[in-house]
């Protein structure tokens, strides 16, 4: 419903309608002015003035209502172009049949520019983001809509398309920055004749494409990420008429938008609404120093480096602001002219590296048959000429147009990139040389201090070693509180057995009171454990850097001789696998508690996967190391065998497999080849034991399978999936919340990592209909041998606390 705003512009909105007959529509006596704004009927977009960011710049644009974010996601902008600067004495309105909008003077900036009429009209926002101009009933076809003028967002149920007709293609363009939706430099469009998609530099150079479209497959060949059908319906269309890209939701709760970004990479997008905030589900290309001109002139790109971009020695931003906002594409500028008088220093040269694709791109740069001695000092002599490259004995000189048009690259250990020797001013190059020369003789001295003190450093180390205990070196990164360890004594008792919480590969817990009633877990270092030292100091400096309520918090540590303390919030509920095996206490947890505790696990997996400043996989995921709080809030905890992986990379492997039989991936136990999904495996299995209420390494020769998730794969095959289901929640349960849990257990459980959800994926899912989950395939280790299982000698409970300690990979 449109908001009437501010009393002293009464008397102006008194003598325009107000918008009060449908909150979806915009007739012809009826105009949007100031905080107006229409609503879909579903509530899901919303159509008004808005302002991106701290511009002072108004826009007509189409944005989320029910996605949380300041300022709001904006999926569609009239005037791009044609900004306005008061939003209050501008006017949307219908005028000769066309839906127009007038500035502060009352002058056209954006029209539908359709043919005028004096037929009535009406604009309607659908429920889908669509704005449609009909004449006559709302059953009228539609006379313009938004979805064939798309800005830079694609949005399910739109058309990507290229009409044979008129030759003309829907093109999505970038803004500019984050503030400026104005038309950036980098647009996708489709390539009908090769039925794939492009993105463009400048509509102009082609730097990225899909691959062709695999109607088996339903996706692009260079796109696996479209692999992943189960969330999205895609479809290609290919007639006499026209050819188009289009996709839809299974389960239309979903919020995902398809955007080409500033950054010049199309990005896949999903509202996670539990984490307030937009899940990048894939995007490409992979890496931003592959778009084409992403830095812009004289920027140089390393992937390495937040923000990607910086300047070449000698220059510095064009346009600080847009710097600073993410839009490079404007590039850098020479911090001092280079000089053509004669009596001025020589400019020197500078080396950078370039994409070999990029350069040729420029065909028409005059190629001169000169040896790489002149085509230097020809570069130096004459004035226009910004850069040489002297490739397979061709000299080409690169001029400012054209050096407007790449981007260069910091370093190159690659074979796809090109040397390149960028002219820059001689003071600007003295003076960075001044730099190097100062940084040198610092760095010498402090080499030869460091040099002198290693020796001291290294005996110091191999006495502490030899002790088994942390030097100072190693206490530096120990960001989180000390504790004296007389504390600790006081106050577990002495680690009195009365005191005891529990026991796991680390060694024994402990319930600590400290003064003022202060609880604490308190984890002591067992002297047996051959892998304590290592991973101890591995959790401290993981865990006090992650922050979420689904982790558990490191409180502070102690450490003294060969004593090592960890000290953890609290558990009051302890361990889950307490409960769920337990067929006293698993009475306790209906299902909607247990559902809540997958969600809760799910969430913090995808924070360590994704959205933590780390990227950690933990490799030790099992029930006993999901703690429950006070109230039944799940924790993940354990952080000792966990792993850091660098950047946007997923995975590693080892030669030493740790972790817990029944819970590693086939791969890690097998190979020492972990990853996230090594993780997504793990929660696979909880998942499993908590819709079961048994173990993973329990027994179940009754029914030919060996552990749960064989038992598991089995009911599924035989169509009897709720057989699975822990009796003690006969009458608690919601057998379609469910059916849905088991089949994404089994989804997560799959032989092939590939085939595995990420757990974005498998957030997604748990509000999807099971109609549109995808058939699970055969889990790992269902088809083979007997003898993966453990000798009939050892009993259960042997089984269940089984840890794999040392495991050389083959």
């Amino acid at each position: 419903m449109v908001n009437i705003i501010a009393s002293q512009f009464f008397i102006y909105f008194f003598f325009i309608p107000a918008i009060a007959s449908a909150a979806d529509t915009i007739t012809a006596n009826q105009s949007l002015s100031g905080d107006q704004t229409i609503i879909s009927s579903d509530e899901h977009f919303e159509l008004g003035f808005f302002r991106p960011g701290n511009s002072s710049n108004y826009y007509i644009g189409i944005w989320y209502t029910k996605v949380s974010t300041v300022p709001p996601t904006v999926v569609w902008v009239a005037n791009r172009e044609t900004p306005i600067s008061d939003r209050f004495s501008s006017e949307l309105k219908i005028i000769d049949g066309n839906l127009v909008l007038l500035n502060e003077s009352k002058t056209q900036i954006w029209s539908t520019n359709m043919s005028s009429t004096t037929r009535p009209a009406s604009v309607v926002l659908g429920d889908d983001g669509n704005l449609v101009l009909r004449y006559g009933s709302i059953s009228s076809p539609p006379i313009w809509q938004s979805f064939d003028h798309p800005t830079h967002t694609f949005l399910p149920g739109g058309k990507l398309r290229y009409d044979k007709r008129t030759n003309t293609s829907q093109v999505l363009t970038s803004w500019r920055n984050a503030e400026d939706p104005g038309m950036g430099l980098f647009s996708l469009e489709l390539d009908h004749n090769n039925k794939q998609f492009l993105i463009k530099w400048n509509r102009s150079v082609e730097y990225w494409t899909s691959g062709s479209w695999n109607d088996q497959d339903k996706l692009f060949s260079l796109v696996p990420e479209m692999r992943m059908n189960y969330i999205y319906n895609f479809s290609y269309v290919d007639n006499e008429n026209e050819s188009y890209f289009t996709y839809s939701l299974y389960n239309p709760l979903i919020i995902s938008r398809f955007i080409i970004d500033f950054s010049g990479q199309t990005k896949q997008l999903s509202w996670l609404d539990s984490f307030g905030q937009w899940n990048l589900f894939w995007s490409q290309p992979k890496d931003l120093c592959d778009v084409y001109g992403g830095c812009g002139a004289f920027g140089v790109c390393n992937q390495q480096m937040l923000p990607s971009c910086n300047c070449l020695t000698g220059f510095e931003p064009r346009s600080p602001s847009d710097w600073n906002l993410g839009g490079f594409f404007g590039g850098c500028v020479r911090k001092t002219e280079l000089s053509c008088s004669g009596k001025t220093e020589k400019p020197m040269f500078i080396l950078s590296y370039v994409e070999k694709s990029f350069l040729s791109s420029f065909p028409e740069n005059e190629a001169l048959q000169i040896d790489e001695t002149e085509c230097r000092s020809s570069c130096l002599d004459y004035c226009i000429c910004n850069a040489y490259t002297f490739i397979s004995n061709i000299c080409r000189h690169w001029y400012s147009e054209n050096m407007n048009k790449i981007s260069l690259v910091l370093f190159s250990n690659e074979s796809n990139l090109d040397k390149i020797y960028i002219k820059v001013s001689s003071s600007d190059h003295h003076k960075s040389n001044a730099k190097v020369l100062v940084a040198g003789i610092i760095s010498g001295c402090l080499g030869l201090v460091f040099l002198c003190s290693i020796g001291v450093i290294y005996y110091r180390r191999m006495i502490s070693r030899d002790r088994g205990v942390l030097n100072e070196e190693d206490r530096k990164g120990l960001d989180v509180p000390f504790f004296e360890f007389k504390r600790i004594l006081s106050a577990t008792e002495n680690f009195s057995l009365a005191n005891k919480l529990g026991q796991g590969g680390f060694g024994p817990v402990y319930k600590g009171t400290f003064p003022g009633g202060a609880e604490m877990a308190v984890k002591r270092l067992s002297s047996q454990s051959g892998q304590g030292l290592k991973e101890f100091k591995n959790e401290v400096l993981l865990i006090a850097k992650l922050q979420h309520r689904n982790l558990v918090r490191l409180l502070g540590y102690s450490m003294k001789n060969q004593e090592m303390i960890l000290l953890y919030e609290y558990m009051p509920n302890k361990s889950l696998d307490r409960f769920i095996f337990d067929r006293t206490l698993c009475i306790n947890l209906d299902w909607a508690l247990r559902f809540d505790i997958i969600m809760g696990i799910a969430r913090g997996l995808l924070y360590l996967h994704q959205d933590s400043r780390l990227r950690i996989i933990h490799r030790d995921l099992k029930a006993s190391n999901v703690l429950l709080d006070e109230d039944m809030n799940p924790k993940i905890s354990d952080f000792g065998l966990a792993k850091i992986v660098k950047g946007r990379d997923t995975e590693a492997s080892t030669t030493r497999v740790i972790g817990t039989y029944g819970y590693m991936a086939p791969e890690y136990a097998l190979n020492g080849f972990f990853s996230v999904k090594s993780d997504v495996y793990s929660f696979g299995v909880i998942v499993l034991e908590i819709i079961s209420g048994k173990r993973n390494t329990g027994y179940y020769q009754n029914q030919q399978a060996f552990s749960l998730v064989s038992y598991a794969w089995g009911l599924w095959k035989e169509k009897k999936p709720l057989d699975l289901l822990d009796s003690a929640l006969a009458e608690s349960c919601n057998s379609i919340e469910v059916l849905r849990c088991m089949i994404i257990g089994l989804l997560c459980v799959q032989e092939d990592p590939e085939d595995r959800p990420t757990m974005t994926n498998v957030l997604l899912m748990m509000g999807m209909d099971i109609e549109s989950l995808p058939d699970p395939k055969e889990p790992a280790f269902v088809s083979k041998a007997r003898s993966h299982s453990s000798p009939s000698y050892v009993n259960e409970s042997e089984i269940n606390q089984l840890t794999v300690t040392q495991q050389e990979g083959r």
